[in-house]
C-alpha cells in the first residue's frame, strides 16, 4: 500500500478516542502491541518486524509473549474500519506512537506505508521477543539482532516509565513506576534511587522497592549492573528531555523494522517540484479567496491536484469557507471536479451544506452535482445541511 491519503490529525483524534475513554486507558498495552509486532525482526534475513501485520495469524498470535494484545487489537477495529485505505500494520504501529504522546512523551517520527499480509505464511518464529528473567548478555543478543546498540537498548528501555506487569499474563506483577500512566524519566530514576530487593513471593523472580509496591525485573536490573548500560541510565534519569530525544528517535526506528525503505521517515524526501509547490500554494490561495493569487498561480500549477494528508482540493478550500468568486472561478473557468471526495468522504457541496454557504451552494448546484453522494457518516450534502439546520441550503438542494 502507498501512502494513505489521511488526516494525520483526525485520525490521531480517533485513536485517541479508541484508546482513552470510560471503559479503559489502554495506552501503555498499544504501546506494547506495537513493539511487540516490530520486536520479532531478523535483520540477517529481514523476516519479522511491523510489516505485515502478521501477529494476527498463528502461530505468533499464540505467542505467550503476546497474551493479552488482542484487546487493543480489537479496540482499534472500529478505526480501521472507518479508514479502510490504512493498513492494520501502519494502525498498529501508529497507534503505539500516539500512545506515547497521549501520555505525555514525544511524538516519535513515523510514516505510513506498511502493507497488511494475507495469511500466516510469513509469521516470525515465536520467541523472538526479549526474555525478562535474562541479562545484559541476552538484551545485546536480542536487540543486537534488530540491530540496535547499547545506548538504544537502554532508552527503548524506558517504555517502563508506563505501563505495568500482570501476573495472569507474564507471570510477573506490579507497575516500574508511581504512576504508570503518565510518560517521563521517572523508571530511569527508579532504578537509580531505589534500593532493589528480590521480592519474597510464590512468583517468578522480579525485584522490589521497600514498599513493596513497585516493581524490577532483571532485565531492568541488569542495566544497572552492567558499566555500558549503567552510564546510559544516568544520563537519562538526570535529563528527561534527552530521554525523550533519543526515545523519540530509537522508538521511530523500532516502528520500521522488516518495513521496506520508502517508509522510513528518516530518509531524505525529495523536494517538491515546482509545479507541486505551486499546486500548494494554489489551494492556500483558494482557502483565503484570493482570487487574483489563483489566477497568477494557476498557469503554473496543477488545479486539480488535492492535497495529499486529506484528499481536499481547491474547491474544497473555497467552498468550506464560503468564497463565493474563488468558487465561480474554480467551477466556471478552471472545471474543477464538483463531486470530488475528500478523506472524510466529503464533497465541496457537502462543505458548504454544512456551513451554510448558500451562493456557494447555489454555484455548485448550477454545476449539476451528484446529489446521492455520501460522505464517511453515510450523509448526502442534504442529510448535512438538515443536520446543521442550514435550511436554505437545504431548500435549494431539495430544489436542484
Amino acid at each position: 500500500m502507498a501512502n494513505p491519503t489521511v488526516d494525520i490529525e483526525v485520525l490521531k483524534s480517533e485513536v485517541r478516542a479508541a484508546l482513552i475513554n470510560q471503559k479503559a486507558f489502554a495506552c501503555p498495552i498499544a504501546m506494547r502491541v506495537a513493539w511487540h509486532s516490530a520486536g520479532t525482526f531478523d535483520e540477517s534475513d529481514g523476516t519479522g518486524g511491523t510489516q505485515g501485520a502478521t501477529m494476527r495469524f498463528e502461530p505468533q498470535s499464540a505467542d505467550d509473549a503476546n497474551a493479552g494484545l488482542h484487546i487493543v487489537r480489537d479496540m482499534l477495529h472500529l478505526v480501521k474500519k472507518k479508514y479502510p485505505q490504512v493498513s492494520m500494520a501502519d494502525l498498529w504501529a501508529f497507534a503505539g506512537c500516539a500512545a506515547i504522546e497521549f501520555m505525555g512523551g514525544p511524538m516519535p517520527p513515523f510514516k505510513f506505508g506498511r502493507t497488511d499480509e494475507a495469511d500466516g505464511s510469513k509469521c516470525p518464529p515465536n520467541g523472538r521477543l526479549p526474555d525478562a528473567s535474562q541479562g545484559a548478555d541476552h538484551l545485546r543478543e536480542v536487540f543486537g539482532r534488530m540491530g540496535f546498540n547499547d545506548q538504544e537498548i537502554v532508552v527503548l528501555s524506558g517504555g517502563h516509565t508506563v505501563g505495568r506487569c500482570h501476573e495472569v499474563r507474564s507471570g510477573y506483577d506490579g507497575a516500574w513506576t508511581k504512576n504508570p500512566l503518565k510518560f517521563d524519566n521517572e523508571y530511569f530514576r527508579n532504578l537509580l534511587e531505589i534500593k532493589w530487593t528480590p521480592k519474597k513471593w510464590d512468583g517468578k523472580d522480579q525485584f522490589t522497592d521497600p514498599t513493596d509496591t513497585l516493581v524490577m525485573l532483571p532485565t531492568d536490573i541488569a542495566l544497572i549492573e552492567d558499566p555500558e548500560f549503567r552510564k546510559h541510565v544516568e544520563r537519562y534519569a538526570a535529563d528527561e528531555q534527552l530521554f525523550f530525544d533519543e526515545f523519540s528517535q530509537a522508538y521511530g526506528k523500532l516502528m520500521i523494522l522488516g518495513c521496506p525503505g520508502e517508509v522510513s521517515p528518516f530518509s531524505e524526501e525529495e523536494p517538491a517540484s515546482e509545479e507541486d509547490q505551486a499546486s500548494a500554494d494554489f489551494r492556500e490561495s483558494a482557502m483565503h479567496g484570493s482570487l487574483g493569487i489563483m489566477r497568477r498561480l494557476a498557469p503554473s500549477a496543477d488545479v486539480h491536484q488535492a492535497e495529499q494528508s486529506s484528499g481536499r482540493t481547491a474547491l474544497h478550500k473555497a467552498a468550506f469557507w464560503g468564497h463565493v468568486e474563488a468558487t465561480r472561478y474554480l467551477v466556471d473557468e478552471l472545471n474543477l471536479d464538483i463531486n470530488a471526495q475528500d478523506q472524510m468522504g466529503d464533497t465541496p457541496l457537502h462543505d458548504a451544506a454544512r456551513f451554510g454557504n448558500l451562493e456557494v451552494a447555489e454555484i455548485l448546484l448550477a454545476a449539476k452535482p451528484n446529489l446521492k453522494l455520501e460522505n464517511a457518516a453515510g450523509m448526502t450534502s442534504l442529510v448535512l445541511a438538515v443536520e446543521y439546520d442550514k435550511e436554505k441550503v437545504a431548500t435549494a438542494i431539495r430544489g436542484a
